[in-house]
Parts: structure tokens; C-alpha cells; sequence
């Protein structure tokens, strides 16, 4: 499932296309992805103008002049493909391009011409529609069952080291399992924890309450630029997931420990052999020499 650099980098591809534009036709070509679309959906977004593009964790949000906000997940299949009087927009530097098949074209945005120019069109694609979009009461947003437990941001202002100090006090879950809870932070995903994991040398199984309070400052920060790098690069290239222009990002190829099971700990200095087990229903990758 894409992570929160691959719906950042979504965002941003957007955000030229959709902040501030009025939608002048909507269309729906399927009454359901995940789960049904909201009553009303297309009448609703038809004529409304979008304010701004934001992103809570893994989430798109599109807040409405009409006192709605379109809430849109990728899930694992979910892109977006912008077709504009330019051409298609392609933001960003992508290892690879693909091209989204039509018959999974399921929800179509058009906006109105602005500044002179012409409108665009927003296609959402999803070939195996684990994604899904609804439509809430922007002034309801953080009350609802998705967002109302969500801990902080871990790119914004309030994730720091006491939310971790906080969190980890008195547990025995490894930092890794705690991580992942989105109650504690909100949209980390298992291929950015291993990474950030291993930069600060600290073991993903290692209960979390006997993790020192100093070491958990650097965490959050190696967090932080793990994620921006992420971000700056186009987020990860996973099977299935392509940005909003339709292109693969390249951030694999900037892993020192995910999926490299086997090679060499890219440590200066560490002798350590890079290792996979299963946590949580999940692959874990660490080096077991350099990560105490």
C-alpha cells in the first residue's frame, strides 16, 4: 500500500490542477470503489469549488466551498491522471511511466477554465478499487471514526520527541509495532520505520519502555528526513502504485535496509549482514549487529 511520501507526492501532483478550481462535471462510472460512494456524491461535488488539497496520514483531503470535504484513500491500486490543454502533467522525476488502463477509469474530475486558460481533467483509476471516497462535513473531519484517534503529523510541528517518550514509556511492544500505531503517529508505514529504524541504530524488537529517553530525540528527527527525502524523490516505487501523473517514484533505490535481505549493512564499519523476519504480519528489515 503506498506510504505517506507516495500520497504526499500524490498531493502535490494535484494540487496545481484541483486547489482553488471549481468542478464543472463530475462523473461516477461505477456507484462503489471500496465501499459505496456517499449519496448524492456527483450532484454534490458538481459546481462546488475546491479551496485547497491537504493530506492527514494516508488520506487526500479536498476541502468544499460547500462546507464538505472529499475524502479520497489510493488503497493499494489508487492513481490519479491529469490531462490538461499542455499535455499531461508529470511533476517530479519518475524511475519508470505508466499508463492507467481506461476500462478502470471510475471516477472523472473536470474543472472550469481559469486565468485565461482551459480546464483540466482529473481521472481516478483503481483496478482493483481497494481505494475509496466519501464526502464529510469539513467542521466533522476530525471527529470522524478515520481521523478523531490519529496521533500527530510526523512531518508537522507536533511530533517530537515526547510524543515518542510518551509512547514508549513502561511498553514492551518494540518500537516498531508502536510506530505503526497510528494512534502515535500518524501515517508511518513499514518500509519508512525499517529505514528510520535502522539510521538511528536502534533494534525494531528492543522493548520499547527500555529505549533511552536521549536516543528518541534523533529518532524523530531521522523520521522526519527519511520521510522529506522520501517526499523530495517521489516516494517509493511498489508494485502496483503509480503518482498522480501516472509515473513510478524511485526511493528504493535510496533503501539501505528494506527489501535487501542478505546484503551487507551499509554502516561504516558494521560487519553486520542485513536480516528479514516477520513482525506483526509484516517483513521486517534490520541489521542485527549495528541495531541494539
Amino acid at each position: 500500500m503506498p506510504e505517506l511520501p507516495e500520497v504526499e507526492t500524490v498531493r502535490r501532483g494535484l494540487e496545481p490542477t484541483l486547489s482553488g478550481a471549481r468542478l464543472s462535471r463530475v462523473r461516477a462510472n461505477r456507484p462503489d470503489l471500496r465501499f459505496p460512494l456517499p449519496e448524492g456524491f456527483v450532484q454534490r461535488l458538481t459546481g462546488a469549488r475546491i479551496l485547497r488539497l491537504d493530506r492527514r496520514a494516508k488520506y487526500l483531503l479536498a476541502p468544499l466551498d460547500r462546507g464538505d470535504t472529499l475524502v479520497m484513500h489510493l488503497g493499494m491500486t489508487g492513481r490519479f491522471e491529469i490531462a490538461a490543454p499542455e499535455g499531461t502533467i508529470r511533476p517530479g522525476d519518475f524511475a519508470r511511466e505508466v499508463k492507467p488502463d481506461d476500462k478502470h477509469a471510475h471516477v472523472i474530475f473536470e474543472t472550469e477554465a481559469r486565468n485565461g486558460g482551459e480546464g483540466a481533467v482529473v481521472t481516478y483509476h483503481d483496478p482493483r478499487r481497494f481505494g475509496f471516497m466519501d464526502l464529510i462535513a469539513t467542521d466533522q473531519v476530525d471527529r470522524h471514526p478515520w481521523f478523531s484517534t490519529m496521533g500527530p503529523e510526523p512531518l508537522g510541528e507536533g511530533f517530537t520527541a515526547q510524543t515518542l517518550i510518551k509512547a514508549f514509556a513502561n511498553r514492551k511492544q518494540g518500537p516498531k509495532t508502536l510506530l505503526l500505531d497510528q494512534k502515535t503517529v500518524a501515517g508511518l508505514g513499514n518500509i519508512y520505520v525499517c529505514e528510520a529504524l535502522h539510521r538511528a541504530g536502534i533494534s525494531p524488537f528492543k522493548p520499547s519502555g527500555m529505549i533511552a529517553g536521549k536516543r528518541l530525540g534523533p529518532l524523530t528527527a531521522i523520521i522526519k528526513d527519511v520521510l522529506a527525502e522520501a517526499v523530495e524523490v517521489g516516494g517509493s516505487t511498489l508494485k502496483d502504485f503509480a503518482a498522480a501523473d501516472g509515473a513510478l517514484g524511485y526511493f528504493q533505490h535510496r533503501f539501505r535496509v528494506y527489501d535487501r535481505e542478505g546484503e551487507a549493512c551499509p554502516t561504516p564499519g558494521c560487519k553486520g549482514v542485513i536480516a528479514r523476519e516477520v513482525q506483526a504480519g509484516r517483513s521486517t528489515f534490520f541489521c542485527p549487529v549495528c541495531q541494539v
